[in-house]
């Protein structure tokens, strides 16, 4: 099928450069280009990121967070008065 299409001058040099190269025809590399653009997958975009706040009694806040061994031992303490 024939049509006309406007092609900027550059991207058309940089076409039929292409097809020189590959010693094809102008219109096989833009069928391969266009077949290429349509069957390639698109990703989704990703769900908006949500950042959930805690406010009360869940936050200790004589914890500092910046220091681990700190968080591992209120962890301890934590998991040792639920076994009693």
């Amino acid at each position: 099928m024939r049509t006309t299409v406007d092609i900027p001058e550059p991207l058309l040099k940089d076409a039929k450069k292409r097809a020189s190269e590959k010693c094809a025809t102008l219109s096989s590399v833009v069928e391969d280009a266009l077949r290429g653009y349509l069957t390639r997958k698109t990703t989704p975009n990703p769900a908006p990121f949500r950042l959930y706040t805690v406010r009360g009694k869940l936050v200790n806040p004589d914890i500092d967070l910046d220091r681990t061994g700190e968080l591992m031992v209120a962890e301890e303490e934590a998991d040792f008065k639920g076994q009693k």
